[in-house]
């Protein structure tokens, strides 16, 4: 019976292990190149707008 105790720790063990793996890929992959793409497009579309402002002032 220990031996099977031994076997359900081990693999929720893993199992646990596994996600938190993902889990850190996920997030890096976010961190490293969705975050900054979307900062650009968010700094190219406020420049955007200022040149529209600067348009309509004239």
């Amino acid at each position: 019976m220990a031996k099977k105790h031994g076997f359900i720790k081990g693999l929720a063990t893993g199992v646990a292990g596994s996600a938190a793996l993902v889990a850190g890929a996920v997030y890096t992959i976010q961190k490293k190149f969705i975050e900054p793409e979307e900062k650009k497009a968010a700094f190219i579309e406020e420049n955007r707008k200022k040149a529209a402002r600067r348009r309509v002032a004239r």
